[in-house]
């Protein structure tokens, strides 16, 4: 038999209970229930012969003769209820034995301890709040099928407690870093999503058209043009955590939505931001995870052990040779043929240099590493080195053989500003942001800047292969 139909059979035999149910007077979908706890909360509070309301859904169920038991689940704990025919009665009981794995009800009694030491509710009366008319997986915890769990996370949440706890632990992150930065002074802003002209990040982007205004709009790439106008005007510290969007590929460690905090802070630099992150982490992995060594990809990464810090050239220069930067363009073109890096046509040396520390070198960083002093083209946003204008003050923060965050000393000089972005824009004044330059020309004080990807920061401290497993509803494929 096909696993639809068997799907199907389930599917009607509930219905089958749902109608018998209702005739018996148990409405299939219940009204509000008020409880007197969530179950972890009566756990926590238990108390032998305490009058207790409490609801879930049930998540294993043995029914007997004149007894039955059930574990039922609210999304905080399990709990077992006991009911007795003698107790309800025999409508109720009977009534009771049409229930399913999956019914949510609402159960009121006396908590005991049972002979197995089991803390239960001895159900005096119960509800039926909604009936489920599809079965869970055939054993709980049975949902491991990939694809399923992340077209239908609510059945991979009701059956992978694991699972649960991963979002609740990113909810805890996002929670605290805002109570680290409050503490700290800094102020959450929030700045437009739609944007006429997609800046602080090369990226391509969504592209939308505003019909009230006639005008085609993107979604941000990055908000970081328009915080730094806040900068401009007066808010020292200033941090968003929300969504960005690039029109790009899906892999283990992208997704096209993605959220990200950026923060910045008046009168700093690179290494104000330095600090930052470092003791951010360091305390989100003390105050949440109560560790400080995570799994992450097959490697064990260690947060309590000095942070190296290395400039981009000598990186390079361990990497492929103390003479790289005195070979030709033929040379450094040879060396990534030869470590199977694809080069576009037209790379000059740098960029070919870059494409072979992107592929091959930055994936070799396990513990945190911070690479600074890097070419300035790859940075247009960044102020330049005072010791050498052909390198920018930034970092770029790599984990696990992943960047976690860029940081810079944000570049305030406008006409060096517009050069960049005019540079960067290869003739088309469209993508040039006049407005923020504008506001460049106010002045902008020295400003530390950084940006945090919290998906992929996420995967780390919880131990996540897969970007797709720290966001709720990634995106996916569309059925085939």
């Amino acid at each position: 038999m096909s696993e639809e139909r068997s799907e199907n059979e389930y599917r009607q035999q509930r219905i089958e209970n749902m109608n018998q149910l209702e005739s018996a007077g148990f409405p299939a979908f219940g009204k509000a229930f008020e409880r007197t706890a969530r179950l972890d909360e009566l756990h926590a509070d238990f108390e032998v012969d305490r009058q207790v309301k409490a609801c879930g859904r049930i998540v294993a169920l043995r029914k007997m003769g004149k007894m039955a038991f059930a574990h039922l689940s609210d999304g905080s704990a399990q709990f077992q209820v006991m009911v007795k025919k003698d107790l309800i009665g025999d409508d109720n009981f009977d009534a009771f034995k049409l229930l399913d794995i999956g019914d949510i009800i609402g159960v009121e009694g006396e908590l005991f301890i049972t002979r197995t030491e089991e803390n239960t509710v001895r159900v005096s009366s119960w509800t039926l709040l909604s009936k489920a008319l599809l079965p869970l997986p055939e054993k709980f915890h049975g949902l491991t099928d990939v694809e399923t769990r992340y077209r239908q996370r609510s059945l991979d949440l009701i059956s992978n407690p694991e699972v649960m706890e991963v979002f609740k632990k990113r909810t805890q992150v996002m929670r605290e870093i805002r109570n680290f930065l409050d503490a700290r002074g800094y102020f959450e802003v929030e700045t437009p999503m739609l944007q006429q002209i997609p800046g602080g990040a090369a990226a391509k982007p969504f592209k939308a058209h505003y019909n009230a205004l006639n005008v085609d709009v993107f979604m941000r790439i990055a908000p970081e043009l328009y915080l730094k106008r806040l900068i401009v005007g007066g808010m020292d510290r200033v941090y968003e955590m929300n969504r960005n969007f690039r029109n790009e590929g899906l892999d283990r460690t992208h997704n096209p939505e993605f959220t990200c905090l950026e923060i910045y802070q008046a009168y700093g630099d690179m290494r104000t931001m330095q600090e930052l992150i470092q003791s951010m982490v360091v305390h989100l992995a003390e105050t949440i995870f109560e560790k400080m060594e995570f799994e992450w990809m097959g490697n064990t990464i260690d947060l309590k052990t000095p942070w190296r810090e290395v400039p981009y050239h000598d990186l390079v220069k361990e990497h492929l040779g103390n003479d790289w930067f005195a070979k030709s363009l033929d040379e450094a073109e040879a060396k990534a043929e030869e470590l199977d890096v694809h080069i576009e046509k037209g790379m000059d040396f740098k960029q070919v240099t870059h494409e072979i520390y992107d592929k091959t070198i930055e994936g070799t960083l396990i513990q945190p590493t911070f690479i600074t002093r890097l070419p300035a083209e790859l940075v247009p946003l960044a102020n330049h080195c005072t010791d050498n204008p052909e390198l920018v003050d930034v970092f770029e923060l790599i984990i696990g053989g992943k960047e976690i965050s860029p940081a810079y000393s944000e570049l305030n000089n406008p006409v060096e500003q517009r050069k960049r972005f005019e540079e960067q824009a290869a003739g088309d004044g469209s993508k040039v942001d006049e407005d923020f330059l504008l506001a460049l020309e106010y002045g902008m004080p020295p400003t530390g800047g950084m940006g945090i990807g919290i998906d992929r920061l996420l995967m780390l401290l919880t131990g996540s292969d897969a970007i797709r497993d720290v966001i709720l509803f990634p995106q996916l494929k569309p059925r085939s």
